[in-house]
């Protein structure tokens, strides 16, 4: 499947307004960015989550950097036959970092199947 960056950024955001409220009410200076590949290159990865989940901080301090969420375009283009197929993966993989922020890990979201 192939996607260019603006439309694909574009069905990161629809599916970003599709969660529910009270999963993205507490992000806090997070911001969500969309990455052709991870710096290796590889497909493996179709998201990241870089920061420091709450359940780890004190708080945040004045200037703090944000959060970030990543997205990786190509890798999640690879795992899709169809548009549908691609807003689900979209889907999980927000639902699984967004989780990282809230101190999820991942043997947890394999249990709930977010994983």
């Amino acid at each position: 499947m192939h996607l260019d960056a603006e439309a694909f950024e574009r069905l990161v955001v629809d599916e970003l307004d599709r969660l529910p409220d009270d999963m993205v009410d507490g992000l806090d200076n997070v911001v969500f960015v969309v990455e052709d590949r991870p710096e290796d290159g590889s497909l493996d990865l179709l998201g990241l989550y870089e920061g420091t989940a709450l359940t780890e901080r004190d708080r945040y301090g004045f200037g703090e950097m944000p959060d970030r969420i990543v997205l990786y375009r190509e890798a999640l283009l690879a795992v899709a036959d169809d548009e549908e197929q691609l807003r689900d993966e979209i889907h999980v993989t927000l639902v699984h970092e967004i989780a990282h922020f809230y101190g999820i890990d991942d043997d947890r979201l394999h249990e709930l199947g977010w994983a």
